[in-house]
C-alpha cells in the first residue's frame, strides 16, 4: 500500500488539487478562450540606474522555482491541462537544480549559470516592462527580462512603499491571502476543509490564538515603545498596504486576479461577481505570527523532556537515570561543531547546579489540551482526527523546522582580500514560494533581496549598497513551560494565590466543497484557554495536584516588534559597519544567528529576546507557575521581562570564517533542539570550509563548490559509516550477504558517500544499493544498539525528544519527506559516540553507558552484521515504499523536491540537494 506521505505544516497546506474531474466536464478551449483577459499592466522599457553598488558584479542570488506567484484562472487551467507554465514561473527552477551536478566544473564565469547577477538596478536593454502604479508619479516597478524580479524606484518614502505594495500583491497575491488566513485561525473556511488544511490552522493558532484586539495592541505597543522608528515604521507599512489594496482593485476591475479566487468560490468566472478583501495592518501581524513560529521561535518541548527524564530514573534509578538523561540531552557538548569557534563562552539555558522549582508530572498523569470541539461532518472523521494529531505533535515539539545555511571567510583567507559568503534561509519548496525577491530604493530604503511575501515592506535578507546579510534559524530557549495549579475547577488557577479564571479563545470554522477541495461539509471550534502565563498545552497532576501546563514565549505577543530591526537594514544610513548591522539585528526577537560580509569586514549575532530566569531554574523542564520562578520583572499584562543584554548573546566581528546549519552558536550556549553533539550536518560545512581557510585564496567559485558538495553529502556515509565499518572490519566477514553489503557501502564511502545521479537528469543514483542499504539499516542499527540498554519505554520516550533518522526520503519528523532539507535531527551523534568508545577510542562528553553489545566490540559486531543483513534484504518498494509522487522502489523520486502547491500551478520535482532555498554569493569590492 502507497504510504501516507508525513508533511511539515506547509507541506500539508491543500490549495487547488482537484481540477482533474472539472477540466473533464468542461471544454476547456472555450472556457480559456472566455476567461482571457488582460494578464499583467505593461509600459514602455525604461532604464533604471544602478546607485551606489559596491559589489562590482560579484553579488549573485537565486530563488526557485520564479519570480512570478500568480496566475489567473486561464493560465491554472492551461498548466492542469498541458503544463504550461506563465512567464518566469519556473524559470529559476532549472538553474538551481543543475547546480547539484554542474559544480565540479564551476567557474568564476559561470557562477551566474547557476544564479543570477543581483546588482543594483536593470541595465536598458533588460528591462521588461515599467510600471507607474494606479497612476503614481512618484514610484516606478521596473522588472528584468531574465528572471521578471521588480525593481522599485521611489522619489517619495510613502510612493516606495506602496510599489512595494503593490508589488508584492502582483506577484503573491493568492500566498498572502492565504496566509493572512493561516495566522488568524481561518484557512478552513477560506480555502477548504481539507484534512492538511485543519492541521495547519491547529497548529499555528494553538500557537498563537490572537483576537483582533490582541493583533492590534502588538501594533500600537511596537509603535509606541519606537519612537521615531515606530512611526516611520507604521507609515511604511500603511503605504505598503495601499499598495496591495490598489492592486486588489485593479485586478478585480480588470479580471486578471489570481484564478484560485474562483476555483475556491470567492470570485465568479462568468459574473466576476465576489470580494476579495482588503488587507489591513492586523493582517500583517497574523502573517508575521506565522512566519516566526515556524523560522523563529526555539524552545519548548519540556513536558516531553520530563517524561523522558522519568522514564530514565524509572530504569536505572534518580542518580544514575538522571546521568544517562543528560548525556543524551549533550547540552554542552565538547565535540559539537560551532559558530563562534574562538574558544568564548556565552553561558545561557545551562544546567543550574541546585534546580528548583521544578514541577515534574506524575507518572500516566499527562494528557495533551483539546484543541478541537464539536466536530461534525469531515471535521470529525477519522482523517480529521489524524490530521489534528499530528499538528499537536508539531506545536508541541522542541525540534522544529530549522534548515539554512551560511558560509563566510574572512578577506585574510580569500583570494582578493575581500570577505566572501555563501549564505541563505532553507525555507523550503513550494509553488509559488514563501519567498519573494525584490530591489527597492527610495528615501531611507536601499536593499535588494528576498522577504516573505506579504512582509516585504523591507528586504528581509540580502544585500545593501556596500554589506550584506543572511540568517539561519537558532533555536535557543525562548519557551518555558509553567505548571499553574487549578482551583474551583479545570478553568480557574492560581495566580499569586488568587483563583482566576482562564481565558476562552475561540474560532469557528465551516466549509464546503469548492472545485479546488472537494472536501464535503464540515464544521470545529477551536477553543484555547489563555492564562498570564501563556495558552494551556497540556493537563497533568504534580504531587497529585491537578495542574495545567501552559506555554510562554518571549515573542508572544510580540511578533510585530522586529519590524524595526527590519527596517534598520535596509537604512543605508543605519548600517554602515559590523557593529552597526549587530546594533540592527539586536532589535529582531526571532531566534536567529545572523551574518553580515561588506568589503572588508565580517560580523556574526545570535538575535532573540532571551529571557532572564529565576536563580536555580532549570529551561529543559516544566516549572511552578510562582513568582519565585517567574522571568525576572516579568510583567504579564504585556509579556515583557528582563532580557539578556546583546553582549550575552553568541557574537563575532572577523572571525577566520563562520559557518551554521542550524548547529551550536557557541561554547556553553544551551539550544532547545537535541542534537548538537559530535556529528552534525554543520560538521560537513565545518570540515570544508576549515580545509579551503587553511589553504588560503579563497573564491566565490570555491565557496560555492564547498557548500554545493556538501548539499549532496550523506551526513551518516560521511561521518559515522566509516565507524561502523570499522566495527565489522575487526575481524573478517564471513557471511555472504554481509560482506556483499559491506564491499558496496565501502565502495560508495570512497567514492565520497554522496546521494548524487549517475548523470544529470538520469533520475538514478550512483552506488544506488549502497544508498538503499544504509536507508534501511539506519533505524535498525539504532535500535539495535540502544533498545537493550536503554529499555522499550525509555528508547521510545528518546525519540520524542529527537528522532532517530531523517534521511531525504524520510516522511517522518518535522521536515518530511520531499522538501529538501534533511539530517538536521537524528541519533547520529548518539551512534558515534557510541561505537567509538566500543573501539577504545577517546570520547569527550560520552554517553554514559555503552550500549553497543553491552560494550563488548565482538557483540557489538554481532548486532551490526545481524542488522545490516536484514537492511539489505530489504527491496528498493520496501524502503522507498511510494507515495502521492513517487511510485514505490522509486529511490531517486523518493528523494527528490518537489514545489508544494500553494496556488494552482505545479512544477516539475528535481533531484535532491540539501541547501538553501533562496541563496547568495557575495564579494564586495569597495565600501562607502
Amino acid at each position: 500500500m502507497p504510504r501516507r506521505t508525513s508533511r511539515t505544516a506547509l507541506d500539508r497546506l491543500r490549495t487547488p488539487g482537484r481540477l482533474t474531474g472539472f477540466l473533464k466536464s468542461a471544454s476547456i478551449c472555450v472556457l480559456i478562450a472566455g476567461l482571457l483577459s488582460p494578464l499583467a499592466q505593461t509600459a514602455s522599457a525604461a532604464e533604471t540606474a544602478a546607485p551606489n553598488d559596491y559589489c562590482g558584479g560579484q553579488c549573485s542570488d537565486i530563488l526557485p522555482p520564479g519570480q512570478n506567484g500568480n496566475a489567473t484562472l486561464a493560465q491554472i487551467l492551461l498548466n492542469q491541462a498541458f503544463g504550461t507554465q506563465p512567464d518566469h514561473a519556473e524559470d529559476q527552477l532549472g538553474p538551481y537544480a543543475n547546480l547539484a551536478k554542474g559544480y565540479p566544473t564551476l567557474t568564476s564565469s559561470t557562477i551566474n549559470t547557476f544564479f543570477n547577477d543581483a546588482s543594483f538596478g536593470v541595465p536598458s536593454d533588460q528591462v521588461a516592462s515599467t510600471l507607474s502604479p494606479a497612476g503614481r508619479t512618484d514610484v516606478k516597478i521596473v522588472r528584468d527580462k531574465k528572471t521578471g524580479v521588480p525593481h522599485i524606484t521611489g522619489t517619495t518614502r510613502y510612493g516606495t512603499e506602496f510599489g512595494a505594495g503593490y508589488a508584492a500583491a502582483q506577484d503573491r497575491l493568492w500566498l498572502m491571502d492565504v496566509f493572512r488566513h493561516v495566522g488568524r485561525g481561518q484557512l478552513t473556511a477560506f480555502a477548504g476543509g481539507a484534512p492538511s488544511n485543519q492541521g495547519l490552522e491547529q497548529q499555528f493558532w494553538r500557537n498563537a490564538p490572537y483576537s483582533e484586539a490582541d493583533l492590534q495592541a502588538q501594533i500600537d505597543n511596537a509603535v509606541a515603545a519606537n519612537g521615531a522608528r515606530g512611526q516611520q515604521a507604521l507609515a511604511d507599512a500603511n503605504a505598503y498596504l495601499a499598495g496591495i489594496n490598489a492592486y486588489i482593485d485593479a485586478s478585480d476591475s480588470g479580471r486578471y486576479f489570481p484564478g484560485e479566487y474562483v476555483l475556491t468560490g470567492h470570485k465568479d468566472s462568468i459574473t466576476n461577481a465576489g470580494t476579495i478583501e482588503h488587507f489591513k495592518l492586523t493582517d500583517l501581524v497574523a502573517l508575521a505570527s506565522v512566519i516566526g513560529a515556524l523560522f523563529g521561535s526555539g524552545g519548548g518541548g519540556e513536558v516531553n523532556n520530563a517524561i523522558s527524564l522519568m522514564a530514565a530514573q524509572e530504569r536505572y534509578g534518580v542518580t544514575k537515570g538522571t546521568e544517562v538523561w543528560e548525556s543524551f540531552r549533550e547540552r554542552n557538548d565538547p565535540e559539537a561543531v560551532l559558530t563562534v569557534h574562538n574558544g568564548e563562552s556565552f553561558p545561557y539555558a545551562g544546567k543550574p547546579a541546585n534546580p528548583q522549582g521544578e514541577a515534574l508530572p506524575d507518572a500516566g498523569s499527562v494528557s495533551t489540551e483539546p484543541l478541537v470541539h464539536d466536530p461534525t461532518g469531515t471535521g470529525a472523521d477519522q482523517s480529521a482526527s489524524a490530521a489534528s494529531a499530528t499538528a499537536t505533535a508539531n506545536a508541541l515539539t522542541s525540534a522544529k523546522r530549522g534548515m539554512s545555511n551560511a558560509l563566510v571567510v574572512s578577506g585574510k583567507y580569500t583570494a582578493s582580500g575581500h570577505p566572501v559568503a555563501v549564505f541563505g534561509p532553507q525555507t523550503g519548496y513550494f509553488a509559488p514560494q514563501l519567498l519573494m525577491l525584490q530591489e527597492i530604493q527610495g528615501p531611507g530604503l536601499s536593499a535588494r533581496g528576498a522577504s516573505f511575501a506579504g512582509l516585504s515592506m523591507y528586504v528581509e535578507l540580502g544585500r545593501g549598497q556596500d554589506y550584506s546579510w543572511s540568517a539561519t534559524t537558532s533555536g535557543q530557549d525562548i519557551i518555558d513551560t509553567y505548571a499553574v495549579e487549578l482551583c474551583q475547577d479545570d478553568y480557574h488557577y492560581l495566580y499569586h494565590g488568587t483563583c482566576t479564571a482562564m481565558e476562552k479563545i475561540e474560532q469557528r470554522n465551516s466549509w464546503t466543497p469548492t472545485t479546488a477541495d472537494g472536501t464535503a461539509a464540515g464544521s470545529y471550534t477551536m477553543r484555547v484557554w489563555r492564562t498570564k502565563y501563556g495558552p494551556v498545552d497540556y493537563r497533568a497532576t504534580v504531587g497529585g495536584k491537578k495542574v495545567a501546563y501552559t506555554t510562554l514565549r518571549s515573542s508572544y505577543m510580540h511578533e510585530a516588534d522586529s519590524i524595526i530591526g527590519f527596517q534598520m537594514l535596509n537604512d543605508p544610513d543605519y548600517v554602515k559597519s559590523p557593529q552597526t548591522f549587530q546594533s540592527a539585528v539586536q532589535h529582531i526577537n526571532y531566534t536567529f544567528n545572523w551574518f553580515y560580509a561588506d568589503s572588508t569586514h565580517t560580523a556574526y549575532y545570535n538575535s532573540g529576546d532571551n529571557p532572564v530566569r529565576a536563580s536555580g531554574v532549570d529551561a529543559e523542564f516544566p516549572v511552578w507557575a510562582q513568582s519565585a520562578y517567574e522571568w525576572r520583572n516579568w510583567n504579564p499584562a504585556t509579556n515583557t521581562a528582563d532580557y539578556t543584554p546583546p553582549s550575552a548573546h553568541p557574537n563575532s566581528i572577523d572571525q577566520d570564517y563562520y559557518i551554521s546549519w542550524n548547529n551550536k552558536q557557541a561554547k556553553d550556549y544551551t539550544t532547545a533542539p537535541w542534537g548538537d553533539g559530535s556529528v552534525h550536518r554543520g560538521n560537513l560545512l565545518e570540515d570544508r570550509v576549515k580545509k579551503l581557510v587553511a589553504a588560503g585564496g579563497v573564491t566565490r567559485t570555491s565557496l560555492v563548490k564547498a557548500m554545493a558538495d556538501a548539499a549532496l553529502a550523506d551526513l551518516r556515509a560521511e561521518d559515522v559509516l566509516p565507524d561502523l565499518l570499522k566495527v565489522i572490519n575487526s575481524s573478517t566477514v564471513t557471511d555472504s550477504t554481509a560482506a556483499a553489503a559491506v564491499s558496496k557501502l565501502q565502495t560508495w564511502l570512497t567514492a565520497g558517500g554522496k546521494r548524487t545521479e549517475t548523470s544529470a537528469g538520469s533520475k538514478k543514483y550512483a552506488d544506488a544499493d549502497a544508498i538503499r542499504i544504509l536507508d534501511a539499516w539506519w533505524p535498525l542499527l539504532a535500535k539495535g544498539i540502544f533498545e537493550p540498554g536503554l529499555g522499550t519505554s525509555l528508547y521510545t520516550a528518546m525519540q520524542a525528544n529527537l528522532p532517530v533518522d531523517e534521511s531525504p526520503s524520510a516522511a517522518h519528523g518535522p521536515t518530511g519527506a520531499h522538501a529538501g532539507s534533511s539530517f538536521q535531527y537524528g541519533w547520529w551523534s548518539y551512534v558515534d559516540k557510541d561505537v567509538r568508545a566500543v573501539l577504545g577510542e577517546s570520547v569527550r562528553g560520552p554517553l554514559a553507558d555503552k550500549y553497543c553489545g553491552g560494550g563488548s566490540l565482538g557483540a557489538c559486531r554481532d548486532i551490526l552484521i545481524s542488522t545490516l543483513k536484514t537492511a539489505a534484504g530489504k527491496t528498493a518498494a520496501q524502503v522507498y515504499p511510494g507515495d502521492d509522487v513517487c511510485s514505490a522502489g522509486d529511490q531517486w523520486c523518493a528523494d527528490s523536491i518537489v514545489q508544494r502547491t500553494l496556488g494552482g500551478i505545479k512544477h516539475y520535482n528535481i533531484s535532491w540537494q540539501n541547501r538553501p532555498t533562496y541563496q547568495q554569493v557575495v564579494e564586495f569590492t569597495s565600501h562607502r
